[in-house]
C-alpha cells in the first residue's frame, strides 16, 4: 500500500488542531504550551480557540499576555487607546501561569489546554519571599539591605514622600508623550542621578556615559538588588499591593466584640507605603527608558542593540520584571495631580435652581438619594483620593523641582471600571441588578463631583476610630490548607483566599483605580467591590468572605471556579460564568443566605506531579502521544495506520437514559478550618494579637434521579471528594473534499483520495462528516453512560480493561463517555419509550449559506446551556478522581479530543451533543 505523501498528510489534518510545549527564548525557563493549525491559512480555522474572550476592557489588566478585549469594536475611545498600545514599546517577557485567558474555557466550568498543563507550575507554587512575613514588620536582613540601599555605599537618596509622589507625576506625563530619545542624555542623567540615585559607574555605553543604555543599567541593578523590593511574582502580593496603598483599619476589619489596638502599625505601614512607591518610581523610571530606545523599531530605528536585549535578559530577575508590569499598570490606570491642580480642575458646575438634577435616575425617590449620598466612604469616592504621609517630612531634601506639595492620586479610568463591575452583575444575574445599576451609576456622578477625604486613604491606624467602634480582623487570609494540614499549601496550584469586606475597602480601591496585575486577583476584587456597594447583600453574608468558595444569597448560589462545587454546577441549564465566577440557581438544601467552604482532596497523581515533574517539562512527549502520526513517521504514514473513531453507533443500541437533578447536599459533620493569614502566620501586624474566625469546611454530594430503559427508576448520589479539572476540547474544522474508503476486515482505512473527484465510488465516505482520522498508535474505549453509571464502582483501570488480556489496557488508554446517544429529555411511563432520531445527510447539515469553517468557527464561540446529565457525568469524575476533557459534537470531533487527552495525559473524554 503506497505511503501518504506530505501533501495528503496536509489536506487530510487541514482544519486539525496539533499541541506542543516549546520554549520561547533562552531567558524563559518554562516550557509555553500552544496550539496550532500548521496546514491552514484560513483565519477562521487558525483564530479557533478553546476558551473565552475577555469582555469588557475594565479587565484586561488579568492577563500579560496579547490579547483583543470583545467590546473593543463598540467603543472608538478604547480603540485608539489599543492602538496607542500596539506601537513600538518595551515588550516585558514575563507571563502569569497559569495564562489567565486559557482559564475560562468555551464550556462553563472548564479551562483551555494551556491553562491545564501551566496549572502544574502555576505561580501559586512558588515559595514565600524570604523576610516578607507581613505588611507591615520585616525581617531583619530586609531592614538592613534597605538600609545599605540608602548608605552612601548605595543607589538611593532617601527623598521625601512628596517629591516620590511628584516624580511618579512627572513620568506619567512622560509616558504619554515620551520625548527623552530627542532630549540630551545628559538631562534625563542629571535628574535621575542628581539628588535621587547616587551616580556609578557604568560602561555598557562607552561612547556617552550619560546615556539612556547606562542609565537603564543602573537602574535594573538597583531594582534587582535582593531583599529590598517586593518580588510581585508571588501572587499574595499581587493582591496585597492595594493593602498597602490604601489599607486601613475602618477598611479592614471584621465586625467583632473587641478592639485591638498596635502603636506601632502607623510607621511600620507608612514606611512599607513609602517602599512600594519608591519601587514603583523605579519601574516607571525604567520603564519610559525602556519604550523610549524602542521606539521606531518596527521601522529599524530602535536604539536598543541586540546585545543590549541579551544584556537586559541576563539582569532583569523576576522582581524586575513583574515591577515594570506594575509600572505599566500603574502608569495606564493612575494620575497623580497636585491637590492645588485637582481643585482647580474639579470644581463643580452650579446647577439651575428649581430644576430637578439630570443625573439621579427617575425610578428613585427621595429616600433613597438620600442614602446614597450620606455614604461619604463609598468606594467610589476613592476615584480620587489623597495619599497623606506623616514620615519623613524633611524639608531640607526637597528640590526646587519638587517642592513640598499635597498630592492627589486619581484613577483614569473610573467609568470604565464601573462599566466593567456592572457588565460582571449582569451576566451573574445578580439579584436585583437593575436597582443596583442605578445605585452605581448615581454614585459614579456624585463621586466625581465630591471633593476628595483626606481621611480615606490615612496609611497609619485611626486614634479617633478606638472609641466607639468594633473590629478586631484586618486583611486577607489563606484558606489553602484543608483537614489541618498546612504542607498542602506548599503544593496548592490554586490559592484560596480570604478577606475582610467594608464599603471602603482597599480590594474595592484596588479594582476602581485599576492597578491590578496578571492573576486571579481581579475575580476577588470584582467580587469583593460588587458585595461591598451592596449593602443587603453585606448584612446577609458578612464582612469575613471566603473568595475561593461560594456563597448562597436571594436564593442563588454563588461559586468560585476554584471551588469543585462551582465546575460541577456550571455544567446545568441556566448557570452563568465570569470572571472566574459561577452563579446558578441551584442551592444546598437547608442552608441560608451565607458563605461556604467546600472540603475536597487533590487528586495523588496530580500532586505527585507539580513543579519540576509537571508533563509541560515533557515536550517530546507531550508532543509524540498527540501527534497526528501517532509513533510513527511523517515519510512512512500510510492510509492503514489510520481509523476513523466510531460515536453513536453500537451492535446492539444502549438504553435511553433520563437523568433530573434532584438536590445538593452539604454535609452536616462540618470540619472546622482555621485560616492561615497571609503569609502563613501574618496578614497585619495588627493580626499577630488575635486569632481569624473559623471557616467551616463541609464535604458537598449530589443527588440524582436516573431512569434507564429496563431498569426501575433509582436515584444515584455522587459525592465530590476530589478537586479535579475539565479541559474544553480545542474546535477543530473537518477537512473539505477528502473521501476514504474503510477496510472491511478491520476498522483501519483503506484507501483516500484527497483529489475531490469521487474516484473512489459510492463506497466512500466524506471526511468533513466524520471528522478526521486517528493513528492506530491511540487506544480508546466507547462506554455509553447508562454503563458507566451501572459500574461507577469500578475503577478507571478496569474499565479500560474489558476485552483486552489479562484485563489491562495499554498504558495511553482513553476512556470515552457517550453522553449524546439515546438521551431522553423528558421521562417516559412506565418503560422507557426509544426514541430514534431521524437520519441526517450532508445536505441538511449545510443547509446554511456560509461555509463550514465558518459553522465551526461560531459553534466555538457559542457557550451552550448544559444539562442535568452533563452535571452528573462531571460528579462522577470528581467522585472517581477522573480528570477528563469535555469535548462537544458541534464543535470538534473524537479524533482531536483524544489526541489532546494524549497531550494532558488524562484518560477521559466527555462527549456531549
Amino acid at each position: 500500500m503506497a505511503t501518504l505523501s506530505e501533501e495528503d498528510l496536509e489536506k487530510l489534518f487541514s482544519g486539525a488542531p496539533q499541541y506542543f510545549a516549546r520554549n520561547e527564548g533562552p531567558f524563559i525557563s518554562v516550557p509555553s504550551p500552544s496550539v496550532a493549525f500548521p496546514f491552514d491559512e484560513n483565519l477562521q480555522i487558525r483564530d479557533l480557540t478553546d476558551h473565552c474572550q475577555i469582555e469588557a476592557k475594565a479587565w484586561s489588566g488579568v492577563t500579560a499576555h496579547p490579547h483583543l478585549t470583545r467590546d473593543l469594536n463598540h467603543d472608538a475611545a478604547e480603540k485608539q487607546q489599543a492602538e496607542r498600545r500596539s506601537r513600538s514599546h518595551f515588550f516585558v517577557r514575563c507571563r502569569e501561569r497559569p495564562n489567565m485567558l486559557s482559564l475560562q474555557g468555551l464550556e462553563k466550568g472548564t479551562m483551555g489546554y494551556q491553562a491545564a498543563l501551566e496549572l502544574g507550575v502555576s505561580d501559586a507554587l512558588e515559595e514565600e519571599q524570604f523576610g516578607f512575613d507581613s505588611i507591615g514588620k520585616k525581617a531583619r536582613a530586609i531592614v538592613d539591605a534597605r538600609d545599605h540601599m540608602l548608605s552612601n555605599e548605595g543607589w538611593l537618596h532617601r527623598i521625601p514622600e512628596s517629591e516620590v509622589l511628584g516624580r511618579l507625576q512627572r513620568n506619567g506625563q512622560i509616558y504619554r508623550n515620551n520625548d527623552l530619545k530627542k532630549r540630551q542624555s545628559s538631562e534625563s542623567y542629571n535628574d535621575l542621578f542628581g539628588h535621587f540615585m547616587r551616580p556609578r559607574y557604568i560602561a555598557l555605553d562607552k561612547k556617552d556615559s550619560h546615556s539612556l543604555t547606562n542609565q537603564i543599567v543602573g537602574l535594573l541593578k538597583c531594582l534587582g538588588t535582593p531583599n529590598v523590593w517586593i518580588d510581585l511574582s508571588h501572587v499574595e502580593w499581587r493582591i496585597r499591593l492595594g493593602q498597602i496603598l490604601w489599607g486601613e483599619p475602618h477598611g479592614d476589619r471584621l465586625d467583632g466584640d473587641s478592639s485591638i489596638h498596635n502603636t506601632e502599625c502607623s510607621d511600620e505601614m507608612a514606611e512599607e507605603k513609602y517602599w512600594l512607591l519608591l519601587q514603583i518610581l523605579m519601574a516607571t523610571e525604567l520603564l519610559i527608558r525602556l519604550d523610549a530606545v524602542t521606539q521606531g523599531e518596527e521601522y529599524g530605528a530602535g536604539a536598543f542593540r541586540p546585545m543590549d536585549v541579551v544584556q537586559f535578559e541576563r539582569a532583569a530577575n523576576s522582581t524586575v520584571k513583574w515591577s515594570l508590569l506594575l509600572a505599566r499598570s500603574w502608569l495606564d490606570n493612575i494620575d497623580v495631580v497636585a491637590d492645588d491642580e485637582s481643585t482647580k480642575d474639579e470644581e463643580p458646575e452650579e446647577e439651575p435652581k428649581g430644576e430637578p438634577k439630570a443625573d439621579l435616575p427617575n425610578n428613585h425617590d427621595a429616600t433613597v438619594v438620600q442614602n446614597i449620598k450620606a455614604k461619604s466612604a463609598s468606594w467610589l469616592a476613592a476615584i480620587a483620593s489623597h495619599m497623606p504621609f506623616a514620615h519623613h517630612q524633611n524639608q531640607n531634601h526637597m528640590t526646587p523641582a519638587f517642592p513640598a506639595r499635597h498630592y492627589v492620586i486619581k484613577g483614569r479610568n473610573g467609568q470604565r471600571q464601573v462599566d466593567g463591575l456592572i457588565h460582571f452583575a449582569k451576566k451573574l444575574r445578580w439579584p436585583g441588578i437593575d436597582d443596583y445599576e442605578a445605585r452605581i451609576t448615581t454614585h459614579m456622578r456624585e463621586a466625581i463631583k465630591r471633593k476628595p477625604d483626606t481621611s480615606m486613604c490615612d496609611c497609619g491606624f485611626d486614634a479617633k476610630s478606638q472609641d466607639g467602634s468594633k473590629g478586631d480582623y484586618f486583611g486577607t487570609w489563606d484558606v489553602t490548607c484543608q483537614r489541618g494540614n498546612h504542607r498542602e499549601r506548599a503544593r496548592a496550584r490554586r490559592r484560596r483566599l480570604a478577606a475582610a469586606l467594608h464599603p471602603s475597602g482597599w480590594m474595592s480601591k484596588s479594582y476602581v483605580f485599576g492597578l491590578m496585575l496578571p492573576g486571579d486577583g481581579l475575580s476577588h476584587f470584582l467580587m469583593a467591590t460588587l458585595l461591598e456597594n451592596d449593602d443587603i447583600a453585606m448584612s446577609k453574608l458578612g464582612s469575613f468572605a471566603n473568595l475561593c468558595g461560594g456563597f448562597v444569597y436571594s436564593g442563588m448560589s454563588f461559586w468560585s471556579t476554584s471551588c469543585i462545587v462551582g465546575r460541577v454546577l456550571a455544567a446545568g441549564k441556566g448557570s452563568a460564568e465570569c470572571m472566574g465566577w459561577i452563579s446558578t440557581d441551584i442551592v444546598p438544601t437547608g442552608v441560608s443566605d451565607g458563605w461556604l467552604n467546600i472540603d475536597v482532596t487533590d487528586v495523588a497523581e496530580d500532586v505527585a506531579n507539580l513543579g519540576k515533574k509537571s508533563r509541560i517539562w515533557a515536550k517530546r512527549r507531550l508532543e509524540r502521544d498527540s501527534s497526528i502520526v501517532g509513533d510513527g513517521s511523517d515519510e512512512a504514514a500510510s492510509p492503514a495506520d489510520f481509523t476513523m473513531p466510531w460515536e453513536n453507533r453500537y451492535k446492539t443500541p444502549p438504553p435511553n437514559v433520563y437523568v433530573d437533578f434532584a438536590s445538593l447536599q452539604l454535609s452536616p459533620s462540618a470540619v472546622s478550618l482555621h485560616p492561615t493569614p497571609l503569609p502563613e502566620i501574618m496578614a497585619t501586624p495588627r493580626h499577630e494579637s488575635a486569632p481569624a474566625p473559623d471557616l467551616f469546611s463541609q464535604p458537598a454530594s449530589l443527588t440524582f434521579r436516573v431512569a434507564i430503559d429496563g431498569i426501575p427508576e433509582r436515584q444515584h448520589i455522587f459525592s465530590l471528594l476530589y478537586d479535579v479539572n475539565f479541559v474544553n476540547a480545542h474546535p477543530c474544522s473537518p477537512p473539505r473534499g477528502v473521501r476514504f474508503v474503510k477496510s472491511p476486515s478491520s476498522p483501519t482505512i483503506r484507501e483516500i483520495d484527497i483529489s475531490g473527484d469521487a474516484s473512489l465510488g459510492n463506497t466512500s465516505r466524506a471526511l468533513y462528516r466524520m471528522g478526521h482520522p486517528l493513528h492506530k498508535f491511540f487506544n480508546y474505549k466507547v462506554m455509553h453512560i447508562s454503563e458507566v453509571i451501572q459500574k461507577k464502582q469500578l475503577p478507571l483501570s478496569e474499565l479500560l480493561g474489558v476485552g483486552h488480556p489479562d484485563n489491562k489496557a495499554p498504558g495511553n488508554s482513553v476512556l470515552v463517555i457517550d453522553c449524546m446517544t439515546q438521551i431522553v429529555e423528558l421521562p417516559q411511563s412506565p418503560v422507557l419509550e426509544r426514541i430514534v432520531s431521524p437520519s441526517s445527510s450532508p445536505q441538511t447539515d449545510r443547509k446554511y449559506s456560509f461555509s463550514f469553517a465558518a459553522q465551526m468557527h461560531y459553534e466555538s464561540h457559542k457557550r451552550q446551556s448544559g444539562s442535568d446529565l452533563e452535571i452528573l457525568v462531571r460528579s462522577l469524575c470528581s467522585e472517581q478522581g477522573w480528570n477528563a476533557i469535555i469535548s462537544r459534537r458541534k464543535r470538534g470531533c473524537l479524533a482531536c479530543a483524544i489526541r489532546e487527552a494524549g497531550a494532558l495525559g488524562y484518560k477521559v473524554v466527555v462527549r456531549v451533543d
